[in-house]
Order: C-alpha cells, then sequence, then structure tokens
C-alpha cells in the first residue's frame, strides 16, 4: 500500500512538472539548450575568425613593409661572421602540434653546442626555461636586433601561415615541454603568439611559474580588446627594452 502511494505521489510530481504534454516541455527545454549552444558557437567563433583575420592583414602588411629592414639585418649578419641569417628551431604549437620557427641568428654558429657548457649559469633556477642576461654566445649584432626583439620578426611568417598568432603564449621548445607539468600543458590549449603577457610584463626577467600563470590567465579571459591592450604594450615594451637579452 505504500508502495503504491509513492507512485500516485510520483506520478502527480510529473504531471505538475510538465504539465498535460511532457513531450512539449521537453522540446522546449531542449530548444533552449541548443538555442544557447549556439549563441556561444557563434560568438566564439566570430571572434576566433575576425582574430584570424587580423593575424594575415597584419602579417602581410607587416613583412612587406618591413622588407628593406630585413635585407638590412640580413647583410649585417652575414658580414658578421659569414653564418646564415636564420636560425630555426623546432617548437611546439596549440595541442603539442610542432612546427618550424625562425629567428634572425643573433649568436655565433656553434651557439647550441656551447649551450651544454653554460646551462648552470641560467638566471632562471631551477627552472624549466634557460635565460642567460650575458650570454658570451651573442654576437655584436645580435645584441641589437634582440634588445628591439627585431630577431623574431621572421615569426610573421608562422602568423600568416596560421601557425602563430600576434597574441598568445609564446611557443616553447619540445624537451621544455617534456618537463611539463599538466598545469604547464594549460599553455598549449590556444595558438602560441609573438607577444603575450609576460612579454610585456619584464620579458627574460619573468620566471618560468610566472609565466604560466600569466598564459592561463590569458587564455582564461581572451578577447580582440585584451590583444589590442597586448600590443600597444609590446610596443613600449620593446621601447625600453626591459628583459630583453
Amino acid at each position: 500500500m505504500k508502495s503504491s502511494n509513492h507512485r500516485i505521489d510520483l506520478i502527480e510530481e510529473l504531471y505538475e512538472r510538465y504539465g498535460k504534454n511532457p513531450g512539449l516541455s521537453t522540446f522546449r527545454h531542449n530548444f533552449r539548450f541548443w538555442r544557447k549552444k549556439t549563441a556561444w558557437i557563434t560568438v566564439v567563433g566570430g571572434a576566433q575568425l575576425i582574430k584570424r583575420l587580423l593575424d594575415i592583414l597584419a602579417s602581410s602588411f607587416l613583412l612587406i613593409a618591413l622588407s628593406p629592414l630585413f635585407v638590412l639585418i640580413a647583410l649585417c649578419i652575414r658580414l658578421t661572421d659569414g653564418g646564415p641569417v636564420l636560425y630555426w628551431q623546432t617548437r611546439v604549437g596549440k595541442w603539442g602540434q610542432e612546427f618550424r620557427f625562425p629567428k634572425f641568428r643573433s649568436m655565433c654558429v656553434d651557439a647550441d653546442r656551447q649551450r651544454e657548457k653554460i646551462l648552470d649559469q641560467s638566471h632562471h633556477k631551477d627552472s624549466i626555461t634557460f635565460k642567460m642576461k650575458r650570454d658570451p654566445r651573442i654576437t655584436l649584432v645580435g645584441r641589437i636586433i634582440r634588445k628591439a626583439s627585431m630577431d623574431e620578426l621572421p615569426q610573421l611568417w608562422n602568423v600568416l601561415k596560421g601557425e602563430m598568432s600576434l597574441v598568445g603564449p609564446r611557443p616553447p621548445l619540445p624537451e621544455e615541454v617534456d618537463r611539463y607539468t599538466l598545469t604547464d600543458r594549460r599553455r598549449l590549449d590556444v595558438t602560441p603568439g609573438l607577444t603575450c603577457i609576460w612579454q610585456v610584463s619584464g620579458r627574460g626577467d619573468v620566471p618560468f611559474a610566472k609565466q604560466v600563470e600569466y598564459d592561463v590567465q590569458y587564455i582564461e579571459s581572451r578577447s580582440l580588446l585584451l590583444d589590442l591592450r597586448l600590443l600597444l604594450k609590446t610596443v613600449t615594451a620593446v621601447l625600453t627594452g626591459r628583459g630583453a637579452y
């Protein structure tokens, strides 16, 4: 008898909740869900599309407008020691995708071999990243272009190709990613960029743990307005040269 009463109460509750037509209520619920999902996809997808268009337009314009500067830098590097103009690395992008990453060469030709001898001199102690304020491998021309971040300009080609964006976490080396924790891997959730929050907050002076914190902050609050602010701050950071070495 008690079980029967419970069943009746349950039926009455369902009737009160859904009315005479439970299918209609379910349809309304599903319709609201899909309407919100579609609106979310439209907003997020639209913002990503605009960001990509800006990347294409800006990188195309800068590659053309700065081409005389590229030629001048290339000549200076070539005349310094006769070595290659560009230095290529493998970097890790969105979701672990590796890609080729060019920089104007700012170090001596055998810099990678010499790196093993000075690893213990990194000022990022107990860190995944290697940074050295007075790196003996850097050439005279290299110090100049590093101070003004001109060595990073060839990466505009990566932006044009879609491997990078103007704004986003800086792409790490594969050996650095191998040592990442799960928290650190949050940096790989978005397309990497030329500049980011920690780049305008001290660049090489920002320790790795703080870099991750800044990158996660960007990922969780990214917007077109934030990107524009960071691009403007990047100009100031380049002019002051803070943390660049």
